[in-house]
């Protein structure tokens, strides 16, 4: 599976990605303001623009593989249509060159550039939460960047979302100031993290339900969304917990991308890659301190599961031909290879969709920070049937997860059915 098809808007998606494919792509020629575009910048404002361009994860929807850094290109697909991550390198054709740090903050803030209101697969919906100086000190570090003459793809959008002047009419009603918080806290430390997960890093953009304008649901704040093929999985205080995550677990995997409850795959792999890791131990702690509040609640055991162990049969050979090779005989995994399936936190998610998705795809090798490595995971979409994979699941969610062994071969054959469409 590729994860820039699936990155955010988190990333991936029409919402969960930090700039959208329109965003900065086009420059106002008479605009006063843009002189300041050329101002020299502070040393200490562009080290510091260079930090939360990382916490804002800028780079998962502005650099593709083998492009050049942030000239944009990265596909983000969503039930919409697909945007492609635009060019804001400082080129004064094709980035963001003729752009002034005003222009920089009402893009960021209010969605607007010099020519045009952004989608807001761009999540100025959270952006709009950010500091005018750090919004200066990111622009401050683009600048400084390498100019890249390499021309935005546009949006591939269905009618009527390809009208972009709806937009104005969007964002009466929906674009608010603040977002609505899923933890308790009053802490230094709490607020911090409540201005990094939200302001900057946007988690509410992947991990919030929408409505059907494609809204944030401020309802149910980090509570969890399917935009992707992979799910946002629920994230508030009561959600991790549910799947046993504790503090410094939680802090362990922003750092690491690799705790006892899995590894990042999907989307989550390149907002790991490309910016927790590089966050400091301060603000990672804040972070984790945000989602879990300023008291955390206690990690719930894995339940016992009353089933017909003969009922598991089919599920337990299957595990045993194909999967604990890497995964361990009693699911316990294995260091710098594969992950453990005994509690997992994808095995003991209620919801079986990442689970039959990760079985159907497989995941990409990863390379975490540090010599951490884990090796790919071939899909078994083409070596084993609906009925089989429902067995499987059923094996794992029963015997390591905590969850009913109710998956269905009709569940799967959708999960199937939608890799396939897409």
């Amino acid at each position: 599976m590729s994860t820039a098809n699936y990155h955010r808007a988190a990333l991936r998606a029409l919402i969960g990605s930090v700039l959208t494919a329109t965003l900065l792509a086009a420059c106002d020629k008479g605009s006063a303001n843009a002189a300041s575009a050329t101002k020299p910048a502070a040393a200490d404002q562009v080290a510091l623009g260079r930090y939360l361009a990382k916490a804002a994860d800028c780079a998962a929807c502005h650099t593709t593989a083998t492009g050049a850094p942030f000239a944009g290109g990265v596909e983000l697909a969503s039930p919409f249509g697909k945007f492609y991550g635009s060019n804001i390198t400082p080129d004064k054709e094709h980035g963001i060159g003729k752009w002034s740090a005003e222009q920089f903050y009402k893009a960021l803030h209010d969605g607007v550039t010099p020519d045009r209101h952004l989608y807001p697969a761009m999540p100025y919906t959270s952006y709009r939460s950010m500091t005018r100086a750090d919004s200066d000190a990111i622009y401050a570090f683009l600048m400084q960047v390498k100019p890249a003459k390499v021309v935005s793809k546009q949006a591939d959008l269905k009618f009527p979302y390809n009208m972009r002047f709806g937009m104005m009419f969007w964002n009466v009603p929906f674009l608010k100031d603040g977002l609505s918080d899923a933890s308790v806290g009053k802490s230094a430390s709490w607020q911090r993290g409540r201005y990094l997960s939200n302001a900057l890093g946007h988690c509410a953009e992947c991990h919030s339900p929408r409505g059907v304008f494609g809204q944030l649901d401020l309802s149910k704040p980090l509570t969890g969304a399917a935009l992707g093929r992979v799910a946002a999985p629920d994230i508030t205080p009561a959600g991790l917990a549910a799947v046993g995550w504790t503090a410094a677990d939680l802090q362990t995997f922003f750092a690491t991308g690799v705790a006892p409850q899995g590894s990042a795959y999907g989307e989550m792999f390149p907002v790991v890659h490309l910016s927790t890791q590089h966050l400091s131990k301060d603000d990672l702690s804040a972070i984790t301190t945000y989602l879990l509040g300023d008291q955390p609640p206690t990690p719930k055991p894995i339940k016992a599961i009353a089933v017909d162990a003969t009922a598991l049969d089919a599920g337990k050979r299957l595990y045993t031909a194909v999967c604990a090779g890497c995964h361990g005989f009693e699911g316990e995994g294995k260091p710098h290879v594969a992950v453990a399936m005994k509690g997992n936190s994808t095995v003991r998610n209620a919801d079986p969709h990442n689970l039959i998705v990760a079985m159907l795809d497989g995941i990409e090798a990863q390379k975490f920070p540090g010599l951490e490595n884990l090796q790919e995971m071939p899909g078994f979409a083409g070596k084993l049937n609906d009925q089989e994979l429902a067995q499987l699941s059923n094996f794992l969610r029963a015997g390591w997860g905590g969850q009913p062994a109710n998956v269905s071969a009709e569940q799967v054959k959708a999960l199937r059915q939608a890799a396939t469409a897409h």
